[in-house]
């Protein structure tokens, strides 16, 4: 229920991102909606229906890929989109909303943007298009997610200058890329960053106990000597998500307030509840 609760809320601001403050400004963006956008200004084709038709098309080919769960996902997300770009589009229409600065535009619809791409990858589905590429290409190596878009994203872009005729616009459609990827690359890292903790205290036993049963984490008891009083101690060892720390640091001030607890984040952490291991 949370990963689809997160997929609807991302796929709420990015129609916003594109269709209120990129398509209006006639500023392109990447992926599918980048494509969409540039069937609507050439041919007058509406958003939405260009954008279902090429996501229903790349789905049937991510299908065999991916699973059937990842495109279930995939689908609700892409029905989500539809449905709000079809509501949000008329309204937006001739709003004019920040269309005396453009680049303020690209930079507000890229984050909205960035964050649906996020909040879909994280969530286990996608928004389709370049998203749904790139997640195909990261099932089997370890790219940059944010990469892999930029490279689908770029050839896009360019290509929308033969339908407006401007680089200046195009440009414009650059800086949303840009930001788009960072902000993609930035809020799957966060969520994904782990953190390791070293723990010393008398009462590691019931410590431990807890952060098994409430936290849902495991720990490794260390053996340890003090250098100076020379005592030998036990030492807890124990690796979570970053979002779970003020979970795990409540369970130490409740048993122990005076342990001893050292926290330092890491690079990253494979194996069962953490990320799986890529082959390449």
């Amino acid at each position: 229920m949370q990963d689809y609760l997160m997929i609807a809320v991302g796929m709420l601001l990015g129609s916003i991102g594109w269709v209120v403050f990129l398509l209006p400004n006639n500023i392109t963006t990447g992926g599918l909606p980048g494509i969409s956008s540039i069937l609507y200004w050439g041919l007058g084709i509406p958003v939405q229906v260009s954008y279902f038709v090429l996501n229903a098309i790349l789905l049937a080919i991510a299908l065999k890929v991916m699973g059937w769960r990842f495109c279930i996902k995939t689908i609700y997300a892409v029905v989500l989109f539809t449905m709000f770009t079809s509501i949000f589009e008329p309204m937006a229409r001739n709003s004019g909303f920040l269309s005396d600065q453009p680049f303020m535009a690209a930079v507000v619809g890229a984050c909205f943007l960035g964050m649906t791409s996020g909040m879909g990858l994280y969530s286990g589905g996608s928004t389709g298009g370049s998203d749904l590429i790139a997640a195909m290409v990261n099932k089997y190596h370890d790219i940059s997610l944010g990469r892999v878009i930029l490279i689908c994203d770029l050839i896009i872009i360019t290509s929308s200058y033969f339908v407006l005729r401007s680089w200046e616009q195009v440009i414009y459609g650059y800086v949303v890329l840009f930001i788009s990827a960072f902000c993609v690359d930035r809020f799957i890292n966060s969520m994904r960053s782990s953190v390791q903790f070293f723990i010393i205290s008398d009462k590691y036993e019931e410590i431990a106990k807890h952060i098994t049963a409430e936290a849902l984490r495991g720990c490794t008891v260390i053996n340890a000597e003090g250098f100076y009083s020379g005592h030998e101690m036990k030492m807890l060892f124990v690796l979570a998500r970053q979002n779970e720390s003020s979970r795990i640091f409540n369970i130490i001030d409740m048993i122990d307030p005076h342990a001893f607890v050292s926290q330092s984040a890491v690079i990253g952490v494979y194996g069962e509840g953490f990320d799986k291991v890529k082959k390449h």
